[in-house]
């Protein structure tokens, strides 16, 4: 059997802070949040012009916040029959 923790190799750097941006999931607890990060990705950013943009995120931050959001989508749909 596969342990899901072996397979998420960046959660760590994922951080929840009740008084850190209204308790929202964050990246290593500086104050940008994965969302933001998913958003710039929606909004086509590359990772390189991130990472340009926001210094002080590193490679690893991009793939948590992509990794947390994998894990978060990653369940089933319960239906009435």
């Amino acid at each position: 059997m596969v342990n899901v923790r072996d397979m998420l190799k960046y959660t760590d750097r994922i951080t929840i802070d009740p008084e850190q941006c209204g308790g929202r999931p964050c990246i290593r607890g500086i104050r940008i949040r994965v969302t933001d990060i998913l958003e710039m990705l929606a909004d086509d950013m590359s990772e390189k012009e991130i990472l340009e943009g926001y210094s002080y995120l590193e490679h690893e931050d991009i793939l948590a916040a992509l990794e947390f959001a994998a894990a978060q989508s990653n369940h089933p749909v319960l239906q009435s029959s």
